[in-house]
């Protein structure tokens, strides 16, 4: 079976962390679009397998949560027309959880925006953390029994509700590109004694930013969007892996990883190739050679 050289998977999976569409990758490299694809699943399936072993019992103050809107195949509202439509088509939301200091993401859930995904993320969070923490998220209300059901009274959580003035100003097409404007923000107490100076959420929410820059799947007004939600999983836990152990933080001078005390290594892409063959099957062997009876053609 012909194997892609390990130079060529590094610069793939580089490109793909980078921005870069898969066709766009598969036609400077020189593979096929099925290639890039394949790499992408075992790159991902690694990847999430490893965040969940490494990112635990991570010692942290303060923890920001929000979610980032995406859809597969087709927005919401066209999925019901939609030629051939597959499983998860729609509107996902990725709900993320960074720690404010050392920037890496601690959790990671990907789903719809109700009560039930809230949960299952705040558990998931809740599980990862060593000690009591300071934790903010924006107003959605899914949040309030979420992060009560996940931490009980073992917390110290503030929401940042936003406030927003009429969008109305804006006419024409301009209203399609242009949010409404915030006029102010209400920070509010919920659970144990959060520090009103630490309720915020503009850190993860340049790491929105980050992820819209960093995954071509998650670049509006364009036709690349995921097709599957498998896929779109995959890609995200590629890049939460390469974000939290491999892309040194230009304000840290290290990973994220490194700076929560998570890893005391730098890490390379190379590595990350390294897991998807730790994964891979042995080889079978192959049995003694047993040459052929010749037939009399006669």
């Amino acid at each position: 079976m012909n194997k892609l050289s390990t130079h060529k998977r590094v610069m793939i999976l580089n490109m793909l962390v980078e921005g870069m569409s898969m066709r766009s990758i598969s036609r400077t490299v020189g593979v096929s679009i099925n290639t890039v694809s394949k790499l992408l699943v075992e790159a991902g399936e690694a990847c999430a397998e490893y965040h969940d072993q490494a990112v635990r019992d991570v010692k942290t103050t303060r923890v920001q949560c929000d979610e980032i809107w995406s859809f597969v195949y087709a927005k919401e509202k066209n999925v019901q027309g939609a030629t051939a439509a597959p499983e998860g088509a729609g509107d996902v939301w990725t709900w993320t959880a960074l720690d404010q200091d050392s920037k890496m993401i601690l959790s990671y859930e990907v789903g719809d925006r109700s009560g039930a995904t809230a949960y299952e993320f705040m558990v998931d969070l809740a599980s990862r953390l060593r000690n009591r923490v300071h934790l903010t998220t924006d107003g959605h209300k899914a949040y309030l029994d979420a992060v009560e059901g996940a931490f009980g009274g073992d917390i110290d959580y503030a929401m940042l509700v936003k406030l927003y003035g009429d969008p109305t100003g804006h006419k024409g097409h301009e209203r399609k590109y242009s949010p409404a404007e915030c006029t102010g923000a209400r920070k509010q107490p919920v659970f144990g004694e959060p520090v009103k100076e630490w309720v915020s959420t503009s850190h993860v929410e340049r790491q929105n930013l980050s992820m819209r820059m960093g995954m071509r799947r998650f670049t509006r007004l364009t036709n690349a969007f995921s097709k599957k939600l498998e896929n779109h999983i995959h890609m995200l836990s590629l890049y939460f892996v390469h974000y939290n152990f491999v892309r040194i933080h230009k304000t840290l001078k290290c990973t994220p990883a490194m700076a929560a005390g998570v890893s005391d290594t730098l890490h390379d892409m190379e590595w990350i190739v390294g897991l998807i063959d730790a994964r891979a099957p042995a080889p079978k062997k192959r049995g003694p050679y047993k040459p052929r009876k010749k037939v009399n053609s006669n």
